[in-house]
Order: structure tokens, then sequence, then C-alpha cells
């Protein structure tokens, strides 16, 4: 009898390795067999709105990150920036063995945003309150939005969905290869950094019967025994939406607040009221649903340890002259204000001449620029003492740092920044017009330092 080529003892060792180097088809005839188990959209907001930037592909094992590729995902009509490997369905710096890859996708892709409809780039027109309109439209028909559509909000949210096919080899840390697959597959969940850790809830104001959507986000590891302050966002016209969620994918205005590192240096609340209708116009009216806002605060003042001395106020555009309406109104309320983009009636902006206001406009903003220059004399013939600057929009962030600091020195109660006419950018390009309202907006809430004056406030 002959003896074996292979001694029996190392056959089953060597059929051990034949099956752990083996390649496996990233698909089968049945759906519970293939390797991909789930594909994860990941957002984030960005000054101009909120985009889907990555996918996470979970396997059934741990993926090499060192041996995946770029060229091993395609995405249907987004372009790929990165791919490695994680342990949660997260971006990360560097990419680690893990059982998600993680595709990374170009933001200025053109079907990146999550927004389907307004985001208008004008001032609130002079049209009565409540109409619905959207921004730098024409005067519109009571009872419309639009291009004529029913009154209320026409900004929506888009349902999320990414196509993703593996289109190149997929190496697991244990050997095995998951051969490219030609079905694509569309994501089943999505993760909304910072956006999902608000809450969506509805406030009836007792006096008005008015309800007021509005989101809040509640400091982590909240203790009633200590007192936090809470900030409040106001969105513009262009975001009046009947979707809660809309002031928190629109840009970074209500959202900042709340990131990890703010809340690391100032744990707060942070609101962000949704309105549906235009609160507040060209024309220095307000609707009543201004007054609901205010209710709300004393509501949460209620239900909550919120400090009254560090309570603030800030907006863009109809959400900037709104807070400017407020702080009139309710002149013992707010420790302080930021106010992007706006402007109101000189005459009845004197009454603010002693507050503590951050204002930034853009020299091409036709309506805010001249306006608030107007607002300001009158407030300085009252006492005001007002520091000015001129940035460049397209300043590095330590150079905005530095910015900051020069205007804080000066000692002013009204610190009024302008943005250089054309130097404002949006997806790379500079903006030609000159017009720069909503431009303002996407570069004013990413300077911490203006963040950071703001909690430095306190009433008194």
């Amino acid at each position: 009898m002959k003896k074996p080529l292979i001694p029996f003892a190392l056959l089953p060792v060597l059929l051990a390795v034949a099956i752990s180097s083996c390649t496996v088809p990233g698909s089968s005839t049945g759906a519970q067999n293939r390797p991909i188990k789930g594909v994860t959209a990941i957002t984030e907001v960005f000054g101009d709105g909120q985009k889907v930037i990555a996918v996470a592909v979970e396997y059934d094992k741990t993926i090499d990150t060192a041996r995946l590729a770029k060229s091993d995902f395609s995405v249907g009509g987004r372009t790929i920036t990165n791919v490695y490997a994680n342990t949660t369905p997260a971006t990360a710096s560097q990419g680690v063995n893990g059982k998600y890859a993680i595709i990374e996708l170009s933001p200025n892709d053109a079907g990146a945003s999550t927004i389907s409809q307004g985001m208008g780039g004008g001032n609130t027109p002079a049209a009565t309150p409540g109409q619905g309109i959207g921004e730098n439209t024409p005067t519109a028909t009571p009872g419309q939005g639009t291009s004529g559509t029913p009154q209320g909000g026409s900004a929506s949210i888009k349902e999320v969905k990414v196509s993703v096919t593996q289109v190149g080899d997929v190496t697991t840390t244990d050997g095995v290869t998951y051969a490219p697959d030609p079905t694509a597959i569309t994501n089943d969940k999505v993760i909304n950094p910072i956006v999902d850790d608000f809450k969506q809830l509805e406030y009836k104001d007792p006096k008005t019967g008015i309800t007021l959507k509005y989101n809040l986000f509640i400091p982590k590891n909240y203790d009633k025994n200590k007192s936090y302050p809470l900030v409040m966002f106001i969105h513009d016209a262009g975001a009046v939406s009947n979707d809660t969620r809309m002031t928190l994918v629109q840009g970074l205005g209500a959202v900042i607040w709340a990131s990890p590192s703010d809340q690391a240096k100032h744990p707060g609340f942070v609101l962000a009221p949704q309105f549906s209708t235009v609160i507040a116009n060209d024309n220095s009216e307000t609707t009543p649903d201004l007054d609901v806002a205010a209710d709300l605060i004393k509501s949460l003042e209620s239900q909550y340890s919120i400090d009254k001395n560090r309570i603030y106020t800030t907006g863009q555009s109809m959400g900037g002259m709104s807070s400017i309406a407020l702080l009139i109104k309710y002149p013992d309320m707010f420790a302080a204000a930021m106010l992007v983009a706006c402007q109101w009636d000189a005459q009845k902006m004197s009454v603010l001449a002693k507050d503590k206001l951050w204002i930034m406009v853009s020299e091409g903003d036709v309506k805010a620029f001249p306006g608030m220059n107007a607002s300001l004399a009158m407030m300085e013939a009252d006492g005001a003492k007002v520091d000015r600057a001129t940035w460049d929009g397209n300043a590095t962030a330590a150079e905005q740092a530095t910015n900051v600091q020069k205007m804080i020195a000066e000692g002013g109660n009204i610190q009024y920044t302008a943005l250089k006419k054309g130097t404002v950018v949006t997806d790379g390009q500079p903006d030609s017009a000159g017009n720069n309202h909503r431009y303002t907006w996407q570069i004013a809430y990413t300077i911490e330092g203006i963040r950071d004056w703001l909690f430095a406030q306190t009433k008194g």
C-alpha cells in the first residue's frame, strides 16, 4: 500500500487554511447569506445646510482597513473621497479594523444636500407676517407661499437614500475575501450627529392658543441641582417649514451650540423653535408667534434649572429681526444677543443702546448693511459704545480668533462686524454678485470666539 502524499495528521490543518483563504461572493441566492448586513447613511450640518457625507457598510466580519481602497466601492451620483474600516458606523480621522467600511463622500456633490426646497437668499419681503413667503421673493398674496404654494412652510427635508455597490475585493482580518457584488444596496438607517440629540416637542400657549413646534437640546448629564444657560436660535424665512427639524438642518445656527466641543466648554440648553409662517418682516412687524416663543422660554424655566441671568437669543435674517423684536419687548429676558444678517427700524432699535450685542452683516447685503448702519448711529447717539471692524469672509479660524480678541479688547457693549463685499464664498466659489445676505450666516456661526463671547455675558 502506497503512503499518502500528504500525512493524514496534516490534512485538517491544510483544509482549515484553504477555507480561511477562500473568496466569498459578495452576494448569494439568499440575502441572509450576504456578508453585507446593512448600510447606514451619515449626515453633517454645514453653514449652508445638512448633507450626506458618508456611508457605513456593515459586514459580518472584521474588515482589514489596510486593504480597503476608494476603488472598492461606488456610490450612486456621489464622489468618494476616502474609504477605511471602523468599529462603529462613524467617520474617523484614521481607520481601524472593524465590521464597518466607512465611505466618505464629497459634501460639494450636487446630490449631497438633504434639503429639497426653500433656503432663499434674500431679505424678508415687506409683506404681512404670517404669509409663509420665502426670502428674496416679491410681495406675496396673503395666504400663499413662494410660487403660489399654500400658506405654511415651503422648505422640506428629503428622505435620505444612498445606493452603494461593492465593486472591488474586501478582505477580512482572518483572510476571507469578499468578491465584488453587482447588486446595489440602499441604506436602511440614517445617523444625524448632533441633530439626533435634540428632542422634537410642541408648546401650546395658554394665552393665545397657538401651538409652537420646537427642538430642545438638554445638556448631557443634566443635573437639576446645577444652573444652566439657554441659547435660543431663530431661523430665517427660507427655513419656514412644517417639519420641526428644519431649523436644525438649515445651517449651523441651532446645532453648533450643541456640538460636543461647545458643550464641553459651555454646557447648556439649546432651544430652536420651528415656525411654519413668516413671523417678522422688513416693515419691522411681527406676529403673536414671537410672544409664544417668549412664553415658551418662561415655561422651560419652570421645568428645568435654567440660569435666568444667562439666557441668550440669536438668529439670522428673519430670526435676527425676531431677536431684535424680543429684546425690545422683553428687555429683562436676555443677557445678550448675536444678530446675523438683519436690520430693524432704527427708531425702535435705539432703546437697545445699553444691550450687549454682537452684530454681523455683509457689505453686499443691500438691506442689512445700510439698515444696521442707521440703527447703530442712532444707538450711539443714545450712549452705546460700538466697536466696528471689517473682516475678510475667507479668513482662517486662527485669523478670525485674532479678529474677535481685538474687538473684545476695545471694550464696547456692541460689537459690529461687516464682511467685505465679494469675499464671502459658498462651495468654494466667490459670491460675485456681492449680495452676501445668506452667506453671512454660513460664516457667522463658525466663529468660535463669538460663541464664547455670548456665553461670557450675564444680565446686569
